[in-house]
């Protein structure tokens, strides 16, 4: 099943190893956590809530905007991202009174995060955390806890548990909507990881290794996963990379894109495909250097190898697999300078940087990095 590749070798990053562990964490995940998601979906289906409400920061934020797209063209619900700050900082209470409240974190001790929690409980919202950390204060507080099952993450750049929250997801709408397709994928997801794992998208390094700036373009599911991207091309490589939804793209920000500023296209096999193929075709006609990954059909362009005939659910997970290789050879092949996100632990990025804490691509409270 984890074939891990040559990722596990001594020669290996901390973020490529864990990156190649994601197949057994899911593996774990949908095994460890059946009964808990198949009373949850059933709870739903009798109990439908009004909305969806979602609590996340940074790569676990990008995991919830899939879980909006995912609700909301599966079950035809409305999900909302609500800023953790609206109780944290400015003291309001917004009304969530029969929604669901899903909370989505690595650690699950971020307080915004858990003021915001409290809030939705204490106003009668169904709360469920997707956390790592199951013995968090975000786990005691809310209602149904769903784990995420990686293990100890200890790069910088999240990866693993950023899977396992897209899994945690997937796992929870299948049971939800009782779709077999839906639970079929699920099944396959360890395989598929694997697989997603051993695609190359080297080719795509003497694209990316001039560039300053870029665009991550998806839509619908895949947008989480282009917001993912960018933020470790960001935190990894220090690209200004900026994840825009095909639809959005013509509406101003087509203006910056140009030889020198390159676009990495993520599709699936959805209603969205033949919009991403014009936007490409539209960027390659501008002489924009344009990579793809997915179904699209984008004459010009750079297309890369992906995992074929999976559910359009899926595909978005199968993509970020295959992209993290690629961040990390191009955080090698960019210097000395990038390699403590991809090298080190949190506690060790802290020893060498020295520079004072953020929140890192889990949401949880790190080191920054120059």
């Amino acid at each position: 099943m984890n074939q891990d590749r040559t990722a596990g070798g001594s020669g290996a990053t901390l973020m490529l190893r864990e990156a190649a562990e994601a197949s057994t964490v899911v593996e774990r995940l949908i095994a460890a956590n059946e009964p808990a998601c198949r009373d949850l979906g059933a709870r739903l289906r009798d109990h439908p809530p009004g909305f969806v409400v979602t609590c996340a920061r940074g790569s676990s934020d990008s995991a919830a905007t899939y879980a909006k797209y995912l609700i909301e063209i599966a079950l035809r619900t409305v999900v909302a991202s609500v800023g953790p700050s609206i109780s944290s900082i400015y003291g309001a209470r917004p009304r969530m009174a029969n929604a669901l409240f899903l909370a989505i974190s690595q650690s699950g001790r971020s307080p915004d995060l858990l003021t915001l929690t409290e809030t939705a409980r204490a106003d009668g919202a169904l709360t469920v955390a997707l956390v790592n950390d199951t013995a968090s204060p975000l786990a005691s507080l809310c209602e149904v806890v769903l784990p995420l099952h990686a293990g100890p993450e200890r790069s910088v750049a999240a990866t693993k548990s950023y899977l396992a929250s897209l899994a945690a997801v997937l796992h929870l709408a299948s049971h939800w909507t009782g779709d077999p397709t839906l639970d079929r994928a699920v099944r396959r997801l360890p395989d598929t990881l694997d697989a997603a794992f051993a695609r190359d998208w080297r080719a795509a390094l003497p694209i990316l290794e001039a560039a300053h700036s870029l665009y991550v373009v998806g839509r619908g599911p895949g947008f989480g996963a282009a917001q993912e991207a960018a933020l470790k091309f960001k935190e990894t490589c220090g690209i200004h990379a900026e994840a825009l939804s095909a639809a959005e793209l013509k509406h101003g920000p087509l203006a910056l894109a140009g030889p020198d500023f390159p676009v990495l296209l993520f599709s699936q096999h959805d209603g969205a495909v033949a919009g991403i193929a014009a936007v490409g075709a539209e960027l390659t006609d501008r002489g924009v250097p344009v990579i793809n990954a997915g179904p699209a059909d984008v004459p010009g362009a750079l297309t890369l190898p992906t995992v074929p005939a999976l559910h359009p659910f899926a595909e978005p997970i199968a993509l970020v697999q295959s992209f993290y290789p690629l961040v990390e050879a191009l955080a090698r092949a960019r210097g000395t300078g990038w390699l403590t996100a991809i090298c080190s632990s949190m506690s060790r990025a802290l020893s060498v940087r020295r520079i004072p804490q953020r929140s890192n691509a889990s949401g949880d409270v790190s080191v920054g990095r120059l």
